[in-house]
């Protein structure tokens, strides 16, 4: 029998992942990323099975880690603001 994660362990990682979605310097990475780790964290929330919802978890951290290494990839070679974006705190090469 395996043991599901906890509720506090499932909200840390959501958060870890949608702070890391929003890292992301590109418009369209980062609307994709959020939205996608929003979905993903609404079937987690959904599952009921332990087994799928381990099985959920475990996949969610290591997408995790792969976010966060696209992030900082993006993150250096990330380029100027489009203009659907709000103009207020502009964001230059590099700038974090």
């Amino acid at each position: 029998m395996v043991v599901p994660p906890s509720r506090k362990a499932v909200l840390s990682l959501y958060a870890c992942t949608l702070r890391t979605a929003k890292s992301f310097s590109s418009y369209n990475f980062r609307n994709y990323f959020v939205q996608r780790t929003k979905d993903t964290f609404r079937g987690i929330q959904a599952e009921q099975d332990p087994n799928r919802l381990s099985q959920a978890y475990s996949e969610a951290v290591k997408e995790l880690s792969v976010l966060r290494r696209s992030a900082v990839v993006n993150q250096l070679y990330g380029g100027w603001r489009l203009a659907v974006e709000e103009q207020s705190d502009v964001r230059t090469r590099g700038d974090t």
